[in-house]
């Protein structure tokens, strides 16, 4: 059961956050939160105790960062809370992995962004929603790019080759 859980769990809300900053610019707090809980009650099914107090240490780690880059304007409180939450599922181990996964991730999100947005859009021809992910002003939803990171990373991390007792 855990192993279902864990192949689900992490992976089917890192596509809703994606999907949900797609649409809104915004990641709800629930869905951090749950990815948080999610490690934290599966984890310590998973792993050996001082594995699972590293991967505490590095979601720590990460929220610190991540609370430094809100501080400062670089990203939304949604992409910090995700981030973190995410690497309590990663690890140490895979951590370094998971931020070029990101890092590439969201540079390719950006360009294309950046990209589609010098495209003059016909009138009427868009979703609101993809008219105001078009929008010159508007910000990039890295929640997109954190999932694609964690999607990409996550089938060769500790915790899941655990799940699946390897």
């Amino acid at each position: 059961m855990s192993a279902f859980l864990v192949a689900v769990l992490f992976p089917g809300l890192l596509i809703y956050a994606a999907v949900r900053d797609a649409g809104s610019m915004t990641i709800p707090n629930w869905v951090s939160a749950a990815v948080a809980v999610g490690f934290l009650v599966l984890g310590p099914m998973l792993l050996p105790p001082a594995t699972f107090g590293t991967h505490v240490l590095v979601g720590l780690a990460a929220l610190a960062a991540a609370a430094g880059m809100f501080a400062m304007g670089w990203v939304g409180g949604g992409d910090a809370k995700l981030f973190a939450a995410s690497a309590l599922w990663i690890g140490a181990a895979d951590f370094p992995l998971y931020i070029a996964a990101v890092a590439l991730s969201g540079g390719a999100l950006a360009l294309a962004l950046l990209g589609l947005r010098q495209l003059q859009p016909v009138a009427g021809a868009q979703a609101a929603w993809a008219a105001r992910l078009l929008t010159k002003q508007e910000g990039i939803p890295y929640g997109i790019a954190l999932a694609a990171g964690g999607l990409a990373v996550f089938p060769v991390s500790g915790v899941f080759r655990a799940a699946l007792g390897g």
